[in-house]
């Protein structure tokens, strides 16, 4: 994936999951009441007051996340055998 800084951040942390704690240890919440923000990354940097220096090292950054993860979070949906259930 190529990480842009017209990425929304909801594509971000989708796509890159560890990108929500990089961003929250930068001071960027991007997850409000377990919602992704919306806007590009871009938006959110700028508006937390960074520059376009600090944009691009985000960028460079997150790009580094994406090509070392190993995709998309797995979605858990646990089975589960109620015969298997004591009660």
């Amino acid at each position: 994936m190529k990480i842009t800084k017209d990425i929304t951040i909801e594509e971000l942390t989708e796509s890159v999951p560890a990108s929500v704690k990089y961003l929250m240890e930068e001071g960027i919440r991007c997850i409000v009441c377990g919602e992704p923000i919306w806007g590009t990354l871009e938006e959110a940097v700028l508006e937390k007051g960074f520059n376009e220096s600090d944009l691009d090292r985000f960028v460079k950054d997150l790009q580094n996340l994406a090509d070392n993860n190993e995709g998309p979070a797995p979605k858990n949906d646990p089975q589960i055998d109620v015969d298997k259930i004591n009660l």
